[in-house]
């Protein structure tokens, strides 16, 4: 699920959210590249941001004081430019900050584009689908 602070940093450099593209939440297979837990960290806000991606199109984020749900869609298999499209919309939020201090609302849809490192342990979320407005690297956390 695409971070409060990510979107809010995404959104400063090209608007990306659409209220018009609503996500069909679609359970991916398992072994999907994008499942599991994921973190980046944002030194410039002196924090990090813990999205976890579940298999039944649901996931969540942590990032400061925020905690917040989602649904989601993200294509079974990249596109012929090595990427997935990421539709996500917010379905629940605490009202809390986030790494950068704000607040999303439940409802917002976000359509990003997901670059996977071959390794299969990083990926990279873009604007667009080329790799000009991108932030990363997410890395994959190792099972607790």
């Amino acid at each position: 699920m695409p971070s409060r602070l990510l979107i809010a940093v995404l959104l400063l450099a090209l608007p990306i959210l659409t209220r018009a593209e609503q996500p069909v939440r679609r359970p991916l297979p398992a072994g999907h590249p994008l499942v599991g837990t994921w973190r980046i960290d944002l030194p410039q806000a002196q924090c990090h941001e813990l999205y976890v991606l579940r298999a039944d199109g649901t996931g969540s984020v942590s990032s400061g004081e925020e905690r917040g749900e989602s649904e989601f869609e993200a294509a079974l298999e990249p596109d012929e430019q090595g990427f997935y499209k990421w539709t996500d919309r917010v379905t629940a939020d605490n009202g809390k900050p986030d790494c950068m201090g704000n607040v999303t609302p439940v409802g917002d849809v976000a359509v990003t584009w997901i670059r996977m490192h071959p390794s299969g342990k990083q990926f990279l979320m873009c604007l667009e689908e080329n790799l000009r407005q991108c932030i990363g690297p997410f890395i994959r956390q190792e099972p607790i």
